[in-house]
């Protein structure tokens, strides 16, 4: 809804074959196949909400094949990462994978579920990027953006999460 509501085309692939209760993947990677060059592609990294059914690493594999060869851009939303396996590294796997095969994306991810930090608004936004300076061109339309939002982010929530993540003990 976020993007319809700035204007972008937005466009539904298919995912989700009820009567299997599998993943549609030959109706995922025609769609991904038919869908305009160097269109934004939503992906759940894990966990995908609402139907939990995630792809396989050789699908995961496919599935960047044809984003690679139509120049799409991927979006991750990274909301669940530890529920669908019990292990937040192993729910990583489709994002790293998707970044060591030269994408660049972008990942939303929250911490509201898995940190129980619900209320908090605990997030983030990265962008992988080619270069230093593309990372500053970024970082200058994202400051853009968020500045006029708030002038100070909430930080018990971050402070949370930044204390679980590099801890050992806690990880």
């Amino acid at each position: 809804k976020i993007f319809g509501e700035a204007g972008m085309d937005v466009r539904r692939y298919r995912y989700y074959d009820s009567k299997t209760n599998r993943l549609d993947y030959d109706g995922l990677i025609e769609d991904l196949k038919d869908a305009p060059d160097g269109s934004v592609i939503l992906l759940h990294a894990c966990a995908h909400n609402p139907t939990g059914c995630d792809p396989t690493m050789d699908q995961w594999n496919d599935i960047s094949k044809v984003i690679l060869s139509k120049s799409h851009h991927v979006f991750f939303d990274s909301a669940y990462q530890g529920f669908a396996s019990g292990d937040a590294e192993a729910d990583a796997a489709a994002l790293r994978f998707f970044v060591s095969e030269g994408h660049n994306v972008v990942l939303a991810q929250s911490f509201a579920k898995n940190f129980g930090l619900y209320g908090e608004r605990t997030g983030t936004l990265s962008v992988v990027c080619n270069s230093a300076e593309e990372k500053l061109a970024v970082m200058s339309q994202l400051k853009l953006i968020i500045r006029p939002m708030y002038s100070s982010p909430p930080i018990h929530g971050s402070s949370i999460v930044k204390t679980v993540l590099t801890d050992d003990n806690l990880t």
